[in-house]
């Protein structure tokens, strides 16, 4: 498979019509930045993005691990989720934004990506094996999915995810929609 400009584009536009959840992630791309940098947000807005990571699966992703990794991250205090959003928001370097991240119970670096996504969608491609498979059978990543991926591994992913946006001019969203899509096939 070629990823060329029209493919990303046409295919994150039949993501728009063809995913269940687009009206509501659409939403959250919109909302979720300046609410998590205003501050003014509760515990749900930050679950949620939890819970996406796993059930955009819409049940194909085993359901017990989805269990204990939304559990886990229950268990973390609200105050250390805000901090750790905070020092994610505020850091601008990626690295340092997962270290913030990853540092809360039930978030590896896949769900961080998850959080980056929607803390900064025209920047970061949330990372999973489907994404990571479309990006190897396009010769664009070498290795295979790295389950569950470090934070290097993030960052050589990110590096291609940035250079796609470029070369297609696209953002991230964009990139990420075409992506999940290109995985269904």
């Amino acid at each position: 498979m070629e990823l060329t400009r029209s493919l990303v584009e046409s295919t994150a536009e039949e993501y728009e019509r063809q995913e269940p959840l687009y009206a509501v992630e659409q939403e959250h791309v919109e909302i979720v930045p300046e609410t998590i940098r205003s501050g003014e947000y509760g515990w749900r807005d930050v679950e949620w993005v939890v819970q996406w990571y796993y059930r955009r699966y819409l049940g194909a992703y085993p359901d017990e691990e989805r269990r204990d990794g939304e559990a886990a991250f229950r268990d973390n205090s609200f105050e250390d989720v805000l901090d750790r959003l905070a020092g994610a928001v505020e850091s601008d370097n990626t690295a340092e934004r997962l270290r913030h991240l990853t540092a809360l119970d039930g978030v590896d670096v896949p769900v961080g990506s998850a959080f980056l996504l929607f803390l900064f969608p025209e920047r970061y491609v949330v990372v999973g094996e489907r994404e990571w498979g479309v990006l190897r059978a396009a010769g664009e990543l070498d290795e295979p999915y790295p389950d569950p991926p470090t934070i290097e591994e993030y960052l050589a992913y990110d590096g291609v995810c940035r250079d796609l946006t470029e070369r297609f001019d696209v953002d991230a969203w964009t990139l990420y929609r075409a992506l999940w899509r290109l995985g269904v096939e």
